[in-house]
């Protein structure tokens, strides 16, 4: 993906290549696999359909240095350019979730988050450490370069970001459309059908299925309880247990190191999602949840899933952050004591309302924002809130 251009559906003489009449291009970025994974799953397929869009991938600067990207986007089988001949061409739309190398893409910038929600949860940036300054996010910093607004729209989840958007770099609030969160959104439409997710991912009717979920770095779930899967699957033998893991986690030590350090887990009978899709299918599923402060937590709370913190990094999680709502009605795992005692009902009463302002609404507001980047007519048909896919958890290794 790196090299040579390509000839695809844009540049010179791009009109005697294609076969369908393109009136519009977008230009899908993917500086890492989370924000990639984002995109792909929630905002490229409000595009499906319409004969005048011609979607093109391309991975920036930054997602060569994130093993597993360029895999991620070739799985996608859609037509890539190289970044360096996508930065010479201009786009009629640009979607980026994530602040990465958004200067140096042409064409207007569709800026949305890749977790739940811009504002950030950690108090401390993970560049600077705990001698930089605190910050909540959206910050001029990432937003502007040399007293320009990157992004043509900010996709926000919610008014608070709003208000935080007026605070932390007031010349962007032109840009600000609060659209909601359709992660949420398509986790809410699909609990009706948690049934056949509990069956595709091989839950017994009558039994429980306990998930283990962690962002990345070593203050998460799996960098602090590397061990809680094995003593889960160890204490609930006649229930199933899952495990959702951050892309990133993925990305860092890659996927056959992640495998072999749950192989033994596998083999008994573990649950392992791949990172771009089934975490939320399991979620749907799950009857409890042992998380960190991520979004994955957050959104399992959001949906009313139960949740008992086994990881939080005290000192560094900002106060009002979603993070810290979710622990005010969460309980903490003691890992000195049996963990099925510590497994108590208790809702993320309030959580939805705080992950999205929009609930409900996302898919046709991020619509109607690209088409008006665009300045082209919508489809007649409405955009359509669609259902997570069935989850296709990791299969043990034959014996």
């Amino acid at each position: 993906m790196s090299g040579h251009w390509v000839r695809g559906p844009i540049g010179p003489d791009a009109d005697r290549r294609v076969t369908v009449p393109i009136r519009r291009t977008v230009l899908v970025m993917v500086p890492h696999p989370a924000a990639g994974i984002r995109l792909i799953a929630d905002v490229v397929p409000l595009l499906r359909n319409d004969p005048r869009v011609q979607v093109v991938f391309s991975v920036t600067d930054t997602g060569r240095w994130w093993q597993g990207t360029e895999d991620l986007v070739r799985q996608q089988e859609a037509a890539t350019v190289p970044w360096q001949q996508a930065v010479n061409h201009e786009f009629d739309l640009v979607l980026a979730a994530g602040y990465n190398d958004l200067d140096q893409a042409r064409g207007p910038v569709l800026l949305l988050p890749h977790g739940a929600g811009h504002l950030a949860s950690r108090k401390f940036s993970r560049h600077a450490g705990p001698k930089g300054l605190p910050h909540a996010g959206l910050s001029r910093e990432s937003l502007t370069r040399r007293g320009r607004v990157l992004p043509a729209a900010i996709g926000l989840t919610h008014d608070d970001e709003l208000v935080a958007l007026r605070s932390s770099c007031p010349e962007a609030v032109h840009a600000a459309v609060v659209v909601g969160d359709p992660c949420l959104d398509r986790m809410v439409a699909s609990l009706p059908a948690r049934d056949r997710y509990r069956a595709a991912l091989g839950v017994p009717d009558g039994h429980r299925l306990i998930t283990v979920s962690s962002t990345w770095t070593p203050d998460s779930t799996f960098g602090r309880q590397f061990r809680l899967c094995r003593a889960l699957l160890d204490e609930f033998p006649d229930d199933r247990v899952g495990l959702v893991l951050h892309p990133n986690a993925w990305s860092v030590h890659g996927r056959w190191q992640v495998r072999a350090w749950l192989h033994d887990c596998i083999q008994a009978g573990l649950l392992v999602v791949p990172p771009e899709e089934g975490w939320r299918a399991m979620l749907v599923a799950s009857d409890h949840l042992l998380g960190d402060h991520g979004s994955t937590t957050q959104y399992a709370s959001a949906i009313g899933v139960p949740v008992t913190l086994a990881s939080f990094p005290e000192g560094n999680v900002r106060r009002g952050s979603l993070a810290d709502a979710v622990r005010g009605r969460s309980a903490e795992l003691d890992p000195d004591r049996a963990v099925a005692p510590q497994l108590v009902a208790r809702g993320g009463a309030g959580i939805a309302d705080l992950v999205s302002s929009r609930r409900g609404g996302a898919a046709a507001a991020l619509r109607a924002t690209m088409y008006r980047l665009m300045d082209l007519p919508e489809p007649d048909t409405p955009a359509v809130t669609e259902r997570v896919p069935l989850p296709q958890p990791l299969r043990p290794e034959p014996l």
